[in-house]
């Protein structure tokens, strides 16, 4: 298997300075609120003990935070270590599923198989598993809820992706959906906050594709979280959508009710590579995944979509 880059390269592009909240940390609900709808929308925050009246009043607002470099460079290094060798272990395996979820594998710019969705990846890496349960991120845990806890076998677990733009790729981007979709369809209203607390990996540029958001649209109808864009199929921007621009260690809270999207890279190769991974903080009653677990109906679906997609570039790729 070829050698892919396992840790992001030294760089002096270092991010803009954190907001200066020092003075700021006792404002009221008022006067954060004014305060936070006077910030620019790539405001970048430390994540400190506790969240911030302005970092809980952005949130509110725009339906996102961005924590400047909350992992360290060693531990982003060590991270996608411990998933290179998750990797070697699914392919020497034959793994297909893990407790029930499908394992997404595309084919790297050297055409060799690459890793670009796996679920449950805590329970590959005994560093992964502590790593997301460090107490720098108990501010993270309450905001979503004093009782949330870490699903490491629920749900789909903590989910590492990696995006590549190749001719064979799986995952060169994501198109705009929210994660409010099953929820809105069965109850026809829209659920409560739905936060998804992401690591980022890799330097990301706006002109290297990566995370966009429509700000404010967490907050929006039934209807328009169904209709306002077709999920997962259209691609386009949107004139209002804001770029997340990220360093490596990076992490960002992001409330799934709005519509988000990963645009594909412009560059090919190993220069598009962008891996992030999504931790899942459950407040549900306790409801693991055992080995044999069965696929969801909307997993298989997707899964059937994937394995279409992969035969028809191997088709293409043969016929060329």
């Amino acid at each position: 298997m070829t050698a892919m880059p396992t840790a992001p390269a030294p760089t002096s592009d270092l991010p803009p300075p954190c907001l200066d909240e020092d003075a700021l940390l006792d404002l009221p609900d008022g006067d954060a609120t004014a305060q936070a709808a006077a910030l620019p929308l790539d405001t970048r925050f430390r994540l400190r003990d506790l969240i911030t009246p302005i970092q809980r009043a952005f949130l509110d607002r725009h339906g996102y935070l961005v924590f400047d470099r909350v992992a360290s460079e060693d531990e982003v290094g060590r991270i996608l270590q411990d998933m290179d060798a998750a990797q070697a272990r699914l392919l020497a395996e034959g793994t297909e599923k893990v407790f029930g979820v499908p394992v997404w594998f595309g084919t790297d710019p050297d055409g060799q198989p690459i890793l670009q969705r796996l679920g449950f990846s805590s329970t590959f890496s005994e560093f992964l598993s502590g790593f997301v349960q460090h107490e720098r991120f108990e501010p993270v845990r309450r905001l979503i809820g004093e009782d949330a806890r870490i699903g490491h076998r629920e749900k789909d677990g903590v989910v590492f992706n990696r995006y590549i733009n190749t001719d064979q790729s799986l995952y060169p981007g994501l198109g705009w959906h929210t994660d409010s979709l099953r929820d809105v369809f069965y109850n026809w209203k829209m659920p409560g906050p739905m936060l998804n607390v992401g690591l980022h990996f890799d330097r990301i540029r706006e002109e290297d594709g990566g995370l966009r958001v429509l700000p404010g649209t967490h907050r929006q109808s039934a209807f328009a979280s169904l209709f306002r864009k077709i999920h997962f199929v259209t691609q386009t921007a949107d004139r209002d959508e804001v770029m997340v621009e990220t360093w490596p260690g990076d992490l960002t809270v992001h409330d799934g009710r709005m519509w988000h999207r990963v645009q594909r890279s412009p560059h090919v190769g190993w220069r598009s590579l962008r891996r992030s991974m999504y931790v899942p903080y459950v407040i549900d009653a306790f409801n693991p995944k055992s080995p044999d677990a069965k696929t969801p109906l909307y997993q298989r679906f997707f899964d059937r979509i994937q394995r279409v997609k992969k035969a028809w570039m191997r088709w293409r790729a043969d016929a060329k």
